[in-house]
């Protein structure tokens, strides 16, 4: 048996880059919408060119929630939500990154972790505009995952109603990550 080593290409997330969203309904009748602002991030790849297989490992600090409303921020930062001084950091592993049928575009079925809990998650992930070099010279890719969670699944059971039995904040929340990967 022969065995053979397989170089890895690393590229870091660019932080200036970089961002993990959400939209959440309020009310029955509107969206919030926010960010977290401080994600670190790695990615190994097989070449520089080719992502299929990647291995995908981020981690968000839930402190650098910004909703753009500092009271709202606070509270998403209780035990009512993220629970921040207790579970400072979510986290993104890969389990599989693969291909899909359309040229640019990867399923990616991870490991996300919020509040300790942590549960395989399938995020729709595409390439923007594949690799590039930078005018200062350094290779870069961009990426735009997307998916929809369950947040009482993570163990955020926040649950006030309405007096007509409508969630004040819904269960489903849309997540989008938008990175810019910098090769090492």
């Amino acid at each position: 048996m022969v065995n053979v080593a397989v170089a890895q290409v690393k590229w870091s997330a660019d932080p200036g880059h970089t961002n993990a969203r959400f939209d959440v309904k309020h009310l029955g009748i509107s969206f919030v919408d926010g960010q977290f602002t401080k994600v670190e991030g790695t990615v190994e790849t097989a070449t520089a060119t080719s992502f299929n297989n990647a291995k995908v490992n981020f981690s968000i600090d839930v402190n650098s929630v910004d909703t753009r409303i500092e009271a709202r921020d606070n509270h998403l930062k209780t035990d009512d939500f993220f629970a921040a001084d207790k579970f400072p950091k979510m986290t993104l592993k890969s389990v599989t990154f693969k291909n899909a049928k359309v040229k640019g575009k990867y399923i990616m079925v991870a490991d996300l972790t919020i509040r300790d809990v942590t549960k395989k998650v399938t995020f729709d992930v595409t390439q923007n505009g594949g690799v590039i070099t930078d005018p200062w010279g350094k290779t870069r890719a961009g990426f735009t995952a997307k998916t929809k969670i369950n947040r009482q699944d993570f163990g955020i059971k926040y649950n006030d109603k309405l007096p007509s039995g409508v969630e004040a904040v819904a269960s489903d929340v849309d997540i989008i990550v938008n990175t810019e990967l910098v090769l090492n």
